[in-house]
């Protein structure tokens, strides 16, 4: 009992109201009206209730793991500042937040939904009972992962959506012109390198004069989990930065944060450029869960922390603007105990998730009615197009028709945006993006600054508003910096939602090996198992230009039509590739396809129609495999080549037809043996047919520069070798 924290917090609260013994604090000052700052104190009493009640309910069995809000409270009084239509991403501490955003919109059960997802209740209407997290469409608050600081860079990217959306309306705009953006977090993950990384970006972007709405909330309770937050430190980093104006409150005092929250507001909101508003809260209970501040934190700082409860500031404040009585307060904070307690009986009771169909039926984002495209006019067309217009007609490398087709979906499709390091001027790296700025503007052709994770987050926060993003990343090895974005950000998002909140994109990434001369492992990157172990990601991989073409627009489809996160993996290698067995034979070169014509995902392509051996690749295997059927039906070995082109989801039904009528089967993988592709092709071949198969991959090494640059991967003559090992074994 002694160091039942939650218990003493609770009775101190309820002896000390009662005899009027408040801790000292400022007078009540400023805007806060008096039915609104009832309102917050009713909401921080809720807000107490159901965390005490969240505990309850996980040492009972009932309920599950859960972050406190207790100790930040004071964050209703910012939410009352905010309008219910500003987009808000959340620090998993906001309960007060969003139960007192909650009061603004009519109709709202909030502690009835919390405590459904408390309970982990497939009825729960954020989540389905997939986690606890705060969130609601009703809100517009979208439900954030405990990834720290991840959520950061969607929301400068949210912000930056709105003046583009507003000059340029996408079909599925979300959110209102004069709406800001709202994202709060710890004082501890200001230090994380994602944080660092957004809040560079926002002010990179506002010191160009560029529109940027965001308000960024620091809650400074001083600890992230046991590690101190050095005093000062969040207010020596944040006061003097260019481009983000920085306010400070303190949370214990409702009617100061909710002057200083609402002039931040109006400044974010009148000067369209970010702040930082730095809150002063405090943290009761513990980190979270089980955890037991006494296990780390000497027991006089543990009570004088508590001393300073935010509740009992309230009731101080409300008493001595004559509004409440404390015996009144004390009724309030009571009344909403046991209706917290009353409804928990009931939410327990309600029906969670069991099978594994249940729990994956929101990974796939259901389908969204979208207005039909007809193409650009024909004069149009031709206008943007100019001399390539001609080109379309006679055989192009893959780069070249890749820049075609993004210049038709660009066309087609006015929400879709680009982003990436030197897309713009530069035209990428490899000339992919050439003239596309020129064409569609630079609103729409983004040069962004060096920074995957805000690439990728601006793309996050944008096809939150209705755009269809289309980020490019470099090169597959620069992925890692940013891979959560992918991961713990873009695909979570609709799984933690039951589909009501998505981001679909397309990710255009340059990787794979076989560069010549170029590089090394930093630029030819041949492992993708970070991307084909991403639940609900697609991610489809070319071979020549007129796959590639016809792949993107499907992608796009994808993105546009059922809101699907896509990659589309460019192999570096084949952007230039002209020439098939000897030079100047042009046989890799592909013409444009018109307009309109796709490639639906799970389609898998067939080269020859040998049935000897089917060699099953992707990518430069396709390339590799067939300069080697020649070779092979020169040996006696009749072969066809199996471009499974779609990695992720892997198009199964579509290889088993391809492979119906051959008698063997190798697999040709240029990703690395361990966590390659051509595991799953293997596991596909054992389990689904009889046929004799082998496989041939990369080395379980990075690629070298230099004359060695292709010789950890396959190549056309160990392709020979593998395939006729295995044809004749199969013969």
């Amino acid at each position: 009992m002694a160091n039942d924290r939650v218990t003493i917090v609770h009775e101190n609260f309820r002896r000390r109201v009662a005899a009027g013994d408040f801790p000292q604090g400022a007078p009540p000052a400023g805007p806060l009206d008096d039915i609104t700052a009832a309102s917050i104190f009713r909401t921080a009493c809720l807000t107490r209730a159901m965390d005490r009640e969240s505990r309850r309910m996980q040492a009972a069995g009932q309920g599950y793991y859960t972050i406190g809000p207790s100790g930040h409270e004071g964050m209703a009084a910012v939410a009352a500042a905010l309008r219910p239509s500003d987009p808000a991403f959340l620090h998993y501490r906001d309960a007060a937040f969003q139960l007192q955003r909650a009061e603004q919109v009519p109709g709202q059960t909030a502690a009835w939904d919390m405590l459904l997802s408390y309970a982990c209740s497939s009825e729960d209407p954020i989540s389905g009972g997939r986690h606890k997290v705060l969130g609601s469409k009703a809100l517009n608050i979208p439900p954030q992962t405990s990834t720290i600081a991840s959520h950061l860079p969607k929301a400068v990217g949210a912000a930056y959506s709105l003046g583009l959306a507003k000059r340029s309306p996408p079909e599925h705009k979300a959110t209102p012109d004069d709406a800001i953006v709202y994202c709060s977090f710890g004082d501890a993950s200001v230090n994380h390198s994602t944080a660092q990384g957004a809040f560079n970006t926002a002010q990179w972007t506002s010191y160009q004069h560029v529109p940027l709405p965001l308000l960024f909330v620091c809650e400074d309770n001083g600890i992230g989990i046991s590690t101190k937050t050095p005093r000062g430190w969040v207010k020596a980093s944040f006061e003097h930065r260019p481009g983000l104006k920085y306010f400070e409150c303190d949370g214990l005092d409702i009617y100061d944060t909710f002057r200083v929250a609402q002039e931040a507001a109006e400044y974010v909101r009148t000067r369209r450029k970010p702040a930082f508003l730095h809150v002063r809260t405090i943290r009761l209970y513990g980190h979270a869960g089980a955890d037991v501040a006494l296990a780390y934190l000497p027991r006089q700082e543990v009570e004088a922390e508590e001393a300073q409860d935010p509740l009992l500031h309230m009731a101080r404040q409300l008493a001595e603007a004559e509004m409440l009585e404390p015996a009144e307060a004390l009724a309030i904070y009571d009344s909403e105990a046991q209706r917290v307690e009353r409804i928990a009986q009931e939410a327990v009771t309600r029906p969670r998730l069991e099978t594994a169909q249940q729990v994956m039926a929101s990974l796939v984002p259901p389908p969204r009615t979208c207005a039909p495209t007809n193409g650009p006019d024909p004069d149009t067309r031709t206008a943007v197009f100019g001399p390539d217009m001609n080109a379309m007609e006679k055989p192009q490398p893959m780069g070249k028709i890749i820049n075609m087709a993004l210049t038709d979906l660009m066309l087609d499709h006015e929400e879709i945006v680009m982003m990436g390091e030197d897309i713009g001027r530069k035209g990428g790296n490899y000339g992919i993006t050439q003239r596309l700025s020129s064409r569609f503007g630079r609103a729409r052709v983004i040069d962004t600054l060096l920074d995957e994770q805000s690439i990728l987050g601006l793309a996050i926060g944008m096809a939150q508003n209705g755009f269809i993003p289309l980020p490019e990343i470099q090169f597959l090895a620069y992925l890692h910096n940013a891979e959560d974005q992918l991961r713990g950000e873009a695909a979570t998002l609709p799984f933690f939602s039951d589909g009501q909140f998505t981001n679909p994109m397309v990710v255009r990434i340059s990787g794979l090996g076989y560069q010549k001369g170029f590089g090394g492992h930093f630029h030819n990157d041949n492992s993708v198992a970070v991307l084909r172990d991403i639940p609900g990601l697609i991610l489809a991989c070319p071979s020549n230009g007129r796959d590639a073409a016809m792949m993107l627009r499907e992608c796009v489809r994808l993105a546009r039509e059922e809101q699907r996160l896509v990659v589309f993996l460019e192999p570096i290698a084949l952007y230039p590739m002209r020439d098939l067995h000897e030079a100047g034979d042009g046989g890799w070169m592909t013409t444009y396809p018109p307009p309109g014509e796709a490639i639906p995902l799970g389609e898998v392509g067939v080269t020859g129609n040998g049935k000897d051996l089917a060699i099953v690749t992707f990518a430069n295997g396709a390339y590799l495999a067939t300069q080697a059927l020649p070779i092979l039906a020169e040996r006696g070995v009749q072969a066809r080549v199996i471009d499974i082109r779609w990695l992720s989801p892997l198009p199964t039904e579509g290889i088993v037809a391809a492979l119906k009528d051959c008698k063997a089967a190798l697999v040709v993988d240029e990703t690395r043996r361990t966590g390659g592709v051509a595991e799953a092709l293997m596991a596909l071949l054992e389990e689904t047919t009889d046929l004799p198969h082998a496989r041939l991959t990369a080395q379980d090494s990075f690629i070298p520069t230099g004359p060695a640059y292709a010789a950890t991967m396959p190549s056309r003559d160990s392709i020979v070798e593998a395939a006729l090992a295995l044809a004749g074994g199969a013969k």
